[in-house]
């Protein structure tokens, strides 16, 4: 299977070792829409072939959140033609299988075009050396609804998006057909290091626009040490060792895509 992934990017050179090793074994290439890094992250990606970085271009000057939501709804059509699944994720987002090329292939061969995968809120104590395989060496998550998306989907069978902001739901129009139970899950590794944690926030923060604002995405980017700190004890009484878990069974966080929000089989 031929697999093009779509993201977006600012100052995310500490990230990119384990997005890679992550991602690099099933995905063919990689678009990545830049937003005037200055931390090595350009000079980082130029030096991959399987690379096309794209200059960010912020279409809602005074949202960064609408301008990224473009982003996730267009760049993907770069694919079409060109490539039998596409994933629309963000840096931080790990989205795994333990056998993503067999299970693509397998749902690729029995009309499948849309995945879905199930959360998890990933924590670390520190920051993971740079070679790490962030699931097999920080596999402790806390399932959560919010970073259970529908990111994976085949460029040949859907028109058209319309991701809601953050991309926690989308909306597909085309030809829409679900697997009959949710292997793949959604592992959103940011939360290692809560002082590193804070201060990207902090960076973050200056970066969103006054809709933003006015809407209150990104709100989480105001918390002071302590607000983050407590979010971080929450999720830390819920974990689970994700890579010894019944998903499809066990997940026990609403899902949207499914009816009822159930975790039946469809």
């Amino acid at each position: 299977m031929k697999v093009h992934l779509h993201t977006v990017a600012w100052n995310d050179r500490r990230m990119l070792e384990f997005f890679f090793a992550h991602y690099s074994p099933w995905v063919s290439h990689f678009f990545i829409h830049d937003d005037g890094s200055d931390d090595g992250t350009n000079e980082f990606l130029a030096a991959r072939s399987d690379v096309t970085v794209i200059p960010l271009k912020r279409i809602h000057p005074d949202s960064w959140v609408l301008s990224a939501k473009n982003i996730y709804d267009t760049s993907w059509h770069l694919s079409c033609g060109h490539s039998d699944w596409v994933v629309v994720t963000n840096i931080d987002e790990h989205l795994h299988h333990p056998d993503m090329p067999t299970y693509l292939a397998t749902q690729h061969a029995s009309g499948v075009t849309a995945i879905a995968a199930l959360g998890y809120q990933m924590l670390s104590e520190d920051w993971p050396e740079s070679t790490s395989l962030l699931w097999r060496d920080r596999p402790m998550g806390a399932p959560w609804k919010q970073m259970s998306k529908l990111q994976f989907f085949r460029p040949d069978q859907i028109n058209r998006t319309d991701f809601a902001p953050g991309r926690h739901t989308v909306e597909l129009e085309g030809n829409v057909k679900l697997p009959p139970t949710d292997e793949v899950t959604n592992l959103h590794y940011k939360y290692m290091d809560v002082a590193l944690v804070q201060a990207r926030h902090e960076a973050q923060r200056d970066r969103l626009g006054s809709f933003d604002r006015v809407k209150g995405w990104g709100h989480k980017y105001s918390w002071d040490f302590g607000a983050l700190d407590a979010d971080f004890e929450t999720f830390k009484r819920a974990l689970v060792d994700t890579r010894n878990r019944d998903h499809h069974g066990l997940h026990n966080e609403p899902r949207w895509w499914r009816e009822n929000g159930d975790n039946s089989d469809t």
